[in-house]
C-alpha cells in the first residue's frame, strides 16, 4: 500500500510544507475519530495530470485551491478508524480516486471552505451512515477535506460523556477548517501520548473542570484527590497534589487551565500521570480545552527498572574490569620473581590476554548495551602489540577499515583472537627486523562493499585487496567464498615477516596460541580461520566471522 506522501507526491501539486502538515495532522487525528465516533478519510484535490480518462475537466488548468471547479477529482490518503465506537467502512480506501461530483459533500466544504453537514444517512453498505465534511487549511490555503462517517446502526440516546465528546469533536474540527489545529509549531505526538479512552476532561475558559469521564476522575483518585473534579481549577488542583516541598515547574497551573498546548507528567502517592491539554481556540477565541490524562505508572516503573538493571550490568562489567586488571597486575609481580625465561614468557602472555578481556569490560561498563564499537578496542589492542613488540622489531602496527559496531558475544572471543594474532606475527614473522603489520576489516551484506575508510583515506587497493586474484580492487575474493550470504565480518591480519614454515598446519600445530585462535573463531564464533604465504614474502590469516547466527562457546570441529 502506498504511503501518504507517495501518494500527495504522485498524485497532487501540494507543496512540503503542505505535506508536513498533513503528515502532523494524521499523526494527531485519532483524537477526532474518537471524538466522533466516527471514521474519517482525507481527501485531498488531483493535479489535473491525474485525472481520470473520461474526466471532462482533465485538460483543466492545475488546481488554485479557490474553486472546486478547478479540481479534476480526489485522492482519498489516509483512513482512520475509531476506538470507541463501530466502524462505517470494513475495507481500506487508502489510495481510491473519484472524479468530482462523486462524492457532493466533498465537493461543496472544499468550494464554500466550510464544514457540511447537511444530508441524509447513506445506506450505500447496507448500514445508516451519517456524512460530513471538514476542509483541511493550512493558513489561508486549502489542502483537503475530511470526510468524517458515522455508522449510525447502534444509534441510542447519548450520554454525558458522549455528549461531551461530541462537542469537543465540533470544536476540534471548526479548528481544523480554521487552519488551527493542529498546532503550528507543536512536535506531533505519538502513539505515547494519552487516548481519549483513557480519561478526558474538559475545561471552562477559566479552567475549571466542566467534566470529568469516569477513567479521568479515577486517575486523579489515584493521584490522590477524593473529591469530585468538577468545578475544581485542575491546575490548582494537581499542583496541589504534587507539592512535595521542591522546586516545581511554574508553568504547571498556567498548562493544566488550558491556556497553552503542552503534555507533562506528574507523579504523586506512588502515581503517575500523563496530561496533554489542547485550547479549544474558534472564531479567534479560546472557549474552552480539553485535558487526556493517563496513569503510567507501571511504564514509569518499568522503565526505571531497566534503567536500574542497566546501571547493575555497566557496573558489573566495570568491577569484571577492575579484577582482570588485578590478575594481570598479579601475574606480573610473579612473572618478575620468575628465572627461567620461558616461564616469565608464559606469564607476559597470560597479561596480554587477561588484558584483551579487560579492555572489553571497560568498554560495556561506558556503553548502555551489549554493543560495541569494535574499531576503540581494535586501536588499543592494536597499539598494546606494539607496545610490547621488542625494539629490535620496530614494527608500528596499524588499522584499516572498520569493524563497526558488534555484540559483546562477538568482540570478546575476536579481540582475544586479536591479540594473538598480532602478538604471534610480532613473535615469529617479524621478530628482530623491521617490517609491516596491518589489520584489514570489512563487513559485507549491509549494502556495497566500501572502498573509502572512516577517516576518508582510500582502502589499500593493490597492496590489499589487489593480492586475491579476480578483486580488482574490490572485496578479496578469497575473503569471502561465492556462497556466503547473510552479514559477515573479515579480517585480515598481514605483515612482510619470515612468513609460514613449510610444514605449517594450524589445525596439527602445538603452539597455544594458534589453539586458542582456532577454538574461539572456529568454534565459539562459527566461522572461518585460513592462513597463507604471500608472494612477496609475509603471511596473511583470513578471519570469516557471520554476524547474524547466534554464537556458543564449543570445541572446533575437526
Amino acid at each position: 500500500m502506498p504511503t501518504l506522501s507517495d501518494l500527495v507526491r504522485d498524485h497532487t501539486d501540494l507543496t512540503e510544507a503542505d505535506l508536513e502538515w498533513l503528515h502532523a495532522l494524521v499523526s494527531d487525528w485519532q483524537l477526532l475519530a474518537d471524538l466522533s465516533f466516527a471514521d474519517l478519510l482525507l481527501w485531498v484535490p488531483l493535479r489535473s495530470a491525474d485525472a481520470l480518462p473520461d474526466d471532462p475537466r482533465r485538460r483543466a488548468p492545475a488546481p488554485s485551491g479557490d474553486t472546486v471547479d478547478t479540481v479534476p477529482g480526489w485522492v482519498a490518503i489516509a483512513q482512520m478508524r475509531p476506538t470507541t465506537g463501530p466502524t462505517a467502512y470494513s475495507e481500506d480506501l487508502v489510495g481510491r480516486v473519484v472524479r468530482t461530483g462523486r462524492r457532493g459533500l466533498i465537493d461543496v466544504a472544499w468550494r464554500e471552505r466550510r464544514i457540511v453537514r447537511e444530508g441524509d444517512p447513506e445506506w450505500g453498505s447496507g448500514i445508516p451512515v451519517r456524512e460530513e465534511s471538514i476542509p483541511v487549511r493550512r493558513g489561508a490555503k486549502m489542502l483537503g477535506v475530511i470526510q468524517r462517517s458515522t455508522n449510525l446502526s447502534s444509534a441510542r440516546t447519548p450520554s454525558r460523556l458522549e455528549l461531551t465528546y461530541l462537542q469537543s469533536a465540533s470544536d476540534l474540527a471548526q479548528m481544523i477548517a480554521d487552519g488551527r489545529f493542529p498546532v503550528p509549531g507543536e512536535d506531533p505526538n505519538l502513539v505515547r501520548s494519552p487516548r481519549v479512552g483513557d480519561g478526558l476532561i474538559r475545561l471552562d475558559r477559566a479552567g475549571r473542570v466542566a467534566y470529568a469521564s469516569p477513567n479521568a476522575q479515577s486517575a486523579y483518585r489515584r493521584l490522590g484527590f477524593q473529591a469530585d473534579l468538577v468545578g475544581a481549577s485542575l491546575g490548582e488542583v494537581t499542583a496541589a497534589l504534587c507539592d512535595t516541598g521542591e522546586p516545581q515547574e511554574e508553568a504547571l497551573s498556567v498548562v493544566l487551565s488550558g491556556r497553552a498546548p503542552r503534555e507533562v507528567e506528574v507523579e504523586a502517592h506512588g502515581t503517575v500521570l500523563q496530561i496533554r491539554t489542547i485550547p479549544l481556540v474558534v472564531g479567534g477565541n479560546r472557549i474552552a480545552a480539553i485535558a487526556l490524562c493517563r496513569d503510567v505508572t507501571e511504564l514509569r516503573w518499568r522503565d526505571r527498572e531497566l534503567m536500574t538493571k542497566d546501571a547493575t550490568i555497566r557496573e558489573i562489567h566495570h568491577r569484571v574490569k577492575n579484577n582482570l586488571q588485578t590478575v594481570a597486575a598479579l601475574l606480573r609481580l610473579q612473572a618478575r620473581r620468575l628465572r627461567v625465561p620461558e616461564g616469565r614468557a608464559a606469564l607476559d602472555e597470560a597479561v596480554r590476554r587477561v588484558g584483551s578481556i579487560a579492555i572489553v569490560h571497560e568498554t560495556l561498563s561506558h556503553t548502555p548495551d551489549e554493543l560495541i564499537d569494535f574499531d576503540d578496542i581494535a586501536d588499543r589492542v592494536i597499539m598494546m602489540a606494539g607496545e610490547v613488540s621488542t625494539p629490535e622489531t620496530r614494527v608500528e602496527p596499524k588499522r584499516t577499515g572498520s569493524f563497526g559496531v558488534l555484540p559483546a558475544e562477538i568482540a570478546t572471543p575476536l579481540a582475544m583472537a586479536l591479540t594473538e594474532l598480532l602478538q604471534n606475527a610480532l613473535e615469529h614473522g617479524l621478530a628482530n627486523r623491521f617490517g609491516t603489520l596491518e589489520v584489514v576489516a570489512v563487513r559485507y551484506g549491509e549494502g556495497p562493499p566500501p572502498d573509502a575508510s572512516p577517516a576518508g583515506a582510500a582502502l589499500p587497493s593493490v597492496r590489499v585487496w589487489g593480492e586475491w586474484p579476480g578483486s580488482e580492487g574490490g572485496p578479496p575474493s578469497r575473503a569471502v567464498p561465492a556462497d556466503a550470504d547473510g552479514r559477515r565480518l573479515v579480517v585480515v591480519v598481514l605483515d612482510d615477516g619470515a612468513g609460514l614454515p613449510p610444514d605449517f598446519d594450524v589445525e596439527s600445530s602445538n603452539s597455544l596460541g594458534l589453539q586458542i585462535v582456532r577454538t574461539l573463531i572456529v568454534g565459539e564464533l562459527g566461522g572461518r580461520l585460513e592462513f597463507h604465504r604471500r608472494e612477496e614474502g609475509g603471511t596473511e590469516v583470513v578471519v570469516d566471522v557471520p554476524l547474524d547466527q547466534q554464537h556458543r562457546p564449543g570445541p572446533p570441529p575437526r
